[in-house]
């Protein structure tokens, strides 16, 4: 359903008679959603340019506009909001919260505004004034709540549940500090904090009315009775959590649901005694401690106060979060045994996982079950999503530090796995192996809990994120708890929402497939591009899909030169390789590709060279910064970069380009620009991706391995339609072993590349050094042997290109069969397989129900 331009308000509750009356001027007041043409929206704007941020009219830049702007639509986006949230409250539907360590939002602007179908109003309205909407998106800072992946796709999967209307709300940590912001300093990655609230940020809501008192240490008492044993968790060190909401539009409909950031603070601000004492520091510093933990995003864990640090986040960010869940869901009900038919409870990834024992232990410390009950409770409300089959990703926590963070939860997961393993030895008598593998606690020098193994046994399901994902989760990750319990396992490929990644990241695009389709009804119903095949032949589809492209790729290149420095030819040939800098994803293969591009060239005649696909390759990501190797990946591309857009000589050939603190927002400039996009980690090794998705959107076509979601990309567009290349998951042991065994010989070509490093070429070889070493001596993500393999592919590629016909069919082939990459597939399929809810859509009525 539409949301009309200016419509009233509604409610289908009953007011009793008292708040009737106590209230009757405050609902005759409040009964219009606001205005929104032009004269309404620009007074709005003035109005928040004046008492929000107390600055004048004659004192009105960019930013107030912005921050006016802002303030402007969130005042729209509460009433959707109190609108949804009060509609949600009367029909009492089933709700999923859905748990994430990051949410990577993006710019909020723009996105609000398209989905409450106000563009043209706010653009016609900012004109008068002087300014460009356009420009004004480019004011505001990306929220640094995420690092990667994770993040993003915990963004989408928010955008699809609100349009799709499903009662939904996100949780998460409000980081004072992002995961840092990058610098580029002689090549080599610089951090420094990114501090992205330095501005303010007009799209939370701070909630002083909701706080909760988080516990960390003390200790456990036994109390004994005629009842039996009560345990009470007491002591220890206090700190509370504020709520700070983020309103999430759905498109074009009221629906308007929540993401709740929790921020920590001192549940006592100041130690006054300390204070009168003389005791300065020690006054403040119970307050520093607490506030260190909602402070930065990931803090190092290398270290043991990191990983404490760590847990805590974690702790705190469940322990508020079920609160709040608890909370409402008492509101309205007494019977504990409806809790899962009301709750579900979604875990990306292992980071909420203590989340588990929280709940079971508020059933039973608080709420008084007995065990069974409670148990059976818990795990019909959670829901667990893997994200990786990197045994270093899969997080464990030495159990002497939850036994002096978390002291109760420690003793609950001891019995939980005491009944858990008693279970394996039912299902296989007398095998220890099943058992040690299979148990919650890893034993050892040091005892450790695995998170991904209680995650398991505390959930009613466990998804991974694409087919071959979830194979490789079933058979080589958790081969005996897919045996124990195989109904568990389910598939769910990841999406991307379409609304941002086509509709705003690329409105050229858009509006070829609003004109060719005749409707823009595929903005939520992503099948009906497949509708654009039949035009593909139509010279006149095929001039509009050039003409968008090259003025994406200009866009790109504009930035490029006002952001590197570096002058790029937009009608070359844009490969891109943008994600997190990890030796799995392997940036290093492509660098090393790109400088035997490059020494090619250079030995070239000048005939051959005519002959030649010009190149611009661009880089983006951060490594992390404990995270040497892939640090020093990072200074070799740019050394390489150095070296080649120095030399006049390739000038016209070949350029390479490293875009510093990659965020949302670069990508939406780069994506829609990018001819190809690379997805090569080493097969086995990707657990889905979502930037091949939204590649694939704009119609850049893939290389890559058959890793992740590129297989399920390749059955949907078709595998001549992308370019395959490298080993597959199931070659990968054999070839490991072959290097092991020292059998693998080297390929002349990469030879030649390592011998240019030596020789110092891109800078001093000893720098390099220890990555040449990586390779030979244990090249793990097999980058030699898929060298010679990636190098064919390259060079389909380039013949591919030299027939920009047959170029520009693929790339509209592989934008038109993105359907099954969208966020509202996944987000349809999660909730019928898994959390078993349904829409809930908020009515609005021109006359209010009471």
């Amino acid at each position: 359903m539409s949301i009309p331009k200016h419509s009233a308000r509604t409610t289908t509750g009953v007011i009793p008679p008292t708040e009737k009356k106590k209230g009757s001027k405050l609902f005759a007041l409040k009964t219009d959603f606001l205005k929104n043409d032009e004269d309404s929206i620009q007074k709005g704007i003035l109005d928040h340019v004046e008492y929000t941020l107390a600055r004048t009219k004659y004192n009105f830049d960019s930013f107030s506009a912005y921050q006016g702007s802002a303030y402007s639509v969130r005042d729209r986006l509460i009433e959707r909001w109190n609108e949804t949230q009060q509609y949600y409250t009367e029909r009492d539907p089933k709700r999923v919260y859905y748990l994430s360590m990051e949410f990577l939002m993006g710019r909020s602007l723009q996105n609000a505004i398209y989905n409450m179908n106000l563009k043209d109003e706010y653009h016609s309205a900012l004109l008068e004034f002087g300014f460009e909407l356009e420009d004004l998106y480019e004011e505001e800072k990306d929220a640094a709540l995420g690092n990667g992946g994770l993040g993003r796709l915990a963004a989408c999967f928010m955008d699809s549940l609100a349009t799709l209307k499903y009662p939904a709300w996100g949780y998460g940590l409000r980081y004072n500090y992002g995961m840092f912001e990058q610098g580029i300093y002689d090549g080599y990655q610089t951090e420094v904090p990114d501090y992205w609230l330095v501005a303010g940020n007009p799209w939370e809501i701070e909630r002083l009315d909701v706080q909760y008192t988080v516990r960390f240490y003390g200790h456990v008492t036994e109390r004994k009775s005629s009842e039996g044993s009560k345990f009470e968790w007491e002591g220890g060190e206090l700190v509370q959590a504020i709520a700070y909401d983020t309103p999430i539009p759905g498109y074009h409909t009221t629906n308007t649901n929540n993401i709740r950031l929790w921020s920590s603070k001192p549940h006592k601000e100041f130690d006054l005694d300390a204070f009168n004492g003389g005791n300065y520091l020690s006054a403040v510093e119970a307050k520093q401690r607490s506030e260190n933990i909602t402070s930065v995003l990931y803090p190092n864990d290398n270290t043991y106060s990191g990983k404490e640090l760590r847990l805590k986040q974690q702790y705190f960010f469940v322990a508020a979060t079920l609160c709040d869940v608890v909370r409402r869901f008492k509101k309205s009900h007494q019977n504990w045994k409806d809790f899962p038919d009301k709750v579900a409870v979604q875990l990306n990834d292992t980071h909420p996982t203590i989340g588990v024992i929280e709940l079971f232990r508020k059933l039973l410390d608080e709420e008084s079950l007995q065990w069974e009950e409670a148990w059976d409770i818990v795990t019909k409300t959670f829901a667990y999503t893997n994200h990786t089959i990197l045994p270093e990703a899969l997080e464990m926590w030495p159990v002497s530090l939850i036994e002096d963070l978390l002291p109760r939860h420690m003793q609950l997961i001891y019995g939980i796995n005491h009944r858990f393993l008693i279970q394996v030895t039912q299902k296989w008598p007398g095998d220890i192996g099943k058992m040690r593998g299979l148990s919650i606690i890893q034993e050892g020098e040091e005892k450790k809990v695995r998170m991904a193994h209680l995650a398991i046994v505390g959930s009613h399901c466990v998804n991974g994120v694409a087919a071959i994902h979830s194979d490789l989760v079933k058979y080589k990750v958790f081969p005996d708890f897919f045996a124990l319990w195989p109904q568990k396992f389910q598939n769910k490929t990841n999406g991307v929402t379409p609304r941002r990644w086509i509709e705003q990241a690329n409105p050229g695009l858009s509006a070829i497939f609003t004109k060719w389709l005749g409707t823009d009804q595929w903005t939520t119903d992503l099948e009906l591009v497949k509708g654009i095949k039949q035009h593909m032949d139509n010279p006149e589809l095929v001039e509009e899909w050039k003409q968008v492209k090259q003025f994406n790729k200009e866009r790109l290149a504009e930035f490029i030169l006002k952001n590197c420095g570096i002058q790029v030819n937009s009608n070359a040939l844009f490969d891109v390789h943008i994600k997190r800098i990890h030796e799995y994803k392997r940036q290093l293969l492509n660098i090393l590709s790109v400088i035997y591009r490059y020494l090619s060239i250079k030995k070239m005649s000048p005939k051959d060279r005519a002959n030649v696909v010009p190149r611009v390759v661009v880089f983006a990501g951060k490594a992390a910064p404990g995270y040497v190797m892939a640090k020093r990946h990072i200074k070799l591309i740019n050394s390489v970069a150095e070296v080649i857009n120095r030399d006049k000589e390739v000038d016209q050939y070949l350029k390479v380009v490293f875009i510093a603190n990659y965020n949302v927002s670069i990508a939406q400039v780069i994506v829609p620009a990018s001819d190809i996009n690379q997805q090569i980690s080493t097969a086995g090794t990707e657990a889905s991706g979502t930037s091949n998705m939204k590649f694939t959107m704009n119609g850049s076509l893939i290389i890559g391995t058959l890793d992740g979601a590129n297989v399920e990309i390749a059955d949907e567009v078709g595998q001549e339609n992308m370019f395959i290349f490298g080993l597959r998951t199931h070659e990968i042991d054999a070839a490991r072993e072959k290097m092991t065994q020292k059998e693998v010989v080297i390929d002349p070509r990469l030879q030649e590349v390592f011998l240019n490093i030596e020789l110092g070429t891109f800078g001093p070889p000893d720098v390099f050094r220890p990555i040449l070493d990586s390779l030979i001596y244990n090249d793990f993500y097999l980058t030699i042997q898929d060298f010679p393999l990636y190098l064919d592919a390259q060079a389909e590629v380039d013949a591919l290109w030299k027939d920009q016909g047959s170029w520009i069919k693929k790339s509209i082939i592989n934008s038109a069969s993105t359907y099954f990459f969208s966020s509202d597939r996944a987000m349809k399929e999660y909730a019928k397989d898994i959390w078993n809810i349904e829409p809930c859509e908020v009515e609005t009525s021109i006359n209010r129900r009471y």
